[in-house]
């Protein structure tokens, strides 16, 4: 995945052609970074376990082979210049399409392996644990949010309704046709609704919360109170939470038909009222309850 993000950077740059609005090569470069990071991660959260799991290492290779399909599909329909997803033009289009929706089917069937593998292994100190456990619960809930996507646009089930076979089945965006004006660096859709946004707060708590572990790990050494076990797994809760929150709210923005920049008074209020949250949340985890100060503070095992 790593070399075919070169590949692609390289066809972003020598191949001028756009496709539904974007340089044809951005969606496999965006695939196979988005693919590199998500196996690098699981198999450090596997790395993590004391002794090796055959179910483990089983649903590993199936990630693997499914995410190598998916590209091989991507990359194909690129070369091809065509679509590949939510296209059924013609008749290959389409089984390439269901193809792509039975792997990532596959892959998160893998996953949830995984994830129950890692709730039943000792991966180190309860932050630890549930900074991995609860970032692949957050990361499960995202990709199947991906799902939405592949519902039928207002359009579609006018046209299936008319009796027109629609050349395109799903969308990215909602409220505005695939294609418009985008976000820098993303591609998100800048005037409408975009479900790749949900998709993608989701998928990555599975390197967000560890990450974050690993930066309050780093502060212990100057804050003497980051050196509690119990302090370090409250606030790896509380990120939790707020990485949840996040992902309902960016959700409801989405279907509202909502761009991410362009938020009304009520996902505003939504916002302000989980930031709220998670400051008192981040405030009470802090907080050493009496009992505590008394005990020694041990020194947190490091997270990688």
């Amino acid at each position: 995945m790593a070399a075919l993000a070169a590949v692609s950077a390289a066809g972003m740059l020598l191949d001028d052609r756009v496709l539904v609005g974007a340089p044809i090569w951005f969606k496999p470069f965006k695939f196979s970074v988005s693919f590199a990071a998500y196996g690098l991660t699981l198999a450090w959260m596997l790395s993590r376990r004391p002794a090796r799991s055959r179910a483990g290492e089983w649903a590993a290779h199936t990630i693997v082979v499914a995410g190598l399909i998916e590209m091989a599909i991507i990359v194909g329909q690129t070369l091809r210049g065509r679509r590949s997803h939510f296209n059924i033009e013609t008749p290959l289009d389409r089984a390439l399409f269901m193809a792509m929706g039975a792997t990532i089917a596959i892959l998160w069937t893998a996953t949830l392996v995984i994830a129950v593998v890692l709730f039943r292994a000792r991966l180190g100190d309860r932050a630890t644990a549930w900074a991995i456990r609860l970032g692949a619960l957050i990361a499960l809930a995202g990709l199947l949010l991906g799902g939405l996507m592949l519902m039928p646009t207002p359009e579609q089930q006018a046209q299936q309704a008319a009796g027109i076979v629609p050349t395109v089945l799903g969308a990215h965006s909602v409220g505005v046709p695939d294609g418009g004006p985008a976000l820098p660096l993303t591609g998100w859709n800048a005037t409408g609704g975009d479900l790749r946004i949900p998709h993608f707060v989701g998928m990555h708590a599975l390197q967000a919360l560890p990450l974050f572990l690993y930066g309050i790990e780093a502060l212990a050494r100057r804050r003497s109170r980051l050196r509690d076990e119990r302090v370090r797994l409250r606030l790896v809760a509380t990120a939790a939470g707020f990485l949840a929150g996040l992902l309902a709210l960016v959700t409801w923005q989405a279907l509202r038909g909502q761009a991410l920049l362009r938020p009304d008074a009520a996902t505003l209020t939504a916002l302000a009222v989980l930031v709220t949250a998670t400051a008192a949340g981040t405030l009470a985890a802090l907080r050493a309850p009496r009992a505590d100060r008394t005990r020694p503070t041990p020194t947190p095992e490091p997270v990688a």
